[in-house]
């Protein structure tokens, strides 16, 4: 059973988190799926090129004014693109390799400072969510996997928006009976907490090495209610909003 809050304010009730690339080292999972004829070096590079192009097809389905994708196809259909532009390793990529590329998503390992954080955050009394682009499935697959716990999983196929559409945050607070203001977002993407400040929810950054490579952080971390290197602390960093 979790402790009596002990928050110094008592306002924030809920604590909402981005997951793949914020609590999730997708980066791992992808590269170890990628062909082995591929060094290192290369297999890093094209995770991190493909997982570019994913966040770039949702920006612009979202400004087309399109529903959200599923998640696997979405996958699939820009890897084929990020391929066009690799000739040099296209041929490795059979639609077999492709498929277990695409599958490997769903397969991730949480970052060490994630449990013990999600504990922390329990003990104090406050609820913990999931709130992310992807699918339902997605989700299901990827707490089974890495073996975290939370007490609702909110998806953009569920909410039936991507983030960081205001529509996506305002339909979460909703369903939680909660105000923006009784509400942290928590991610490593800037563009998240971007929309989430502008409903009025309290934001917190966490830098992953793979996630936001085009942001200079520096700015990121002049934006946001607290910036962090890891989750270490989240929860006094949540306590003093």
């Amino acid at each position: 059973m979790s402790k009596p809050s002990t928050t110094s304010n008592g306002r924030i009730k809920a604590v909402l988190f981005d997951f793949m690339g914020t609590c999730l080292d997708w980066h791992s999972s992808i590269a170890t799926a990628l062909p082995s004829a591929l060094p290192p070096d290369v297999k890093s590079d094209f995770a991190l090129q493909w997982r570019q192009a994913y966040f770039d097809a949702n920006t612009a389905r979202r400004h087309e004014g399109k529903p959200p994708e599923d998640i696997d196809i979405t996958h699939r259909r820009v890897l084929n693109e990020v391929l066009e532009k690799r000739p040099d390793i296209k041929s490795l990529f059979t639609d077999e390799m492709q498929e277990k590329a695409v599958k490997a998503w769903h397969t991730q390992r949480a970052w060490s400072d994630v449990p013990d954080a999600l504990r922390k955050l329990k003990e104090h009394g406050w609820e913990v969510f999931v709130h992310a682009n992807g699918t339902t499935r997605l989700q299901l697959n990827l707490v089974r996997t890495s073996g975290l716990k939370f007490d609702m999983l909110f998806s953009s196929e569920l909410l039936g928006c991507y983030k960081p559409a205001s529509e996506s945050y305002r339909k979460v607070l909703e369903l939680l009976k909660l105000q923006p203001e009784e509400c942290v977002m928590v991610a490593a993407h800037a563009d998240d907490l971007r929309g989430a400040k502008a409903v009025g929810m309290k934001t917190v950054y966490v830098h992953r090495w793979t996630d936001d490579v085009r942001e200079d952080q520096r700015q990121v971390s002049r934006e946001n209610d607290a910036y962090l290197e890891d989750m270490r602390g989240l929860d006094g960093v949540i306590a003093r909003l």
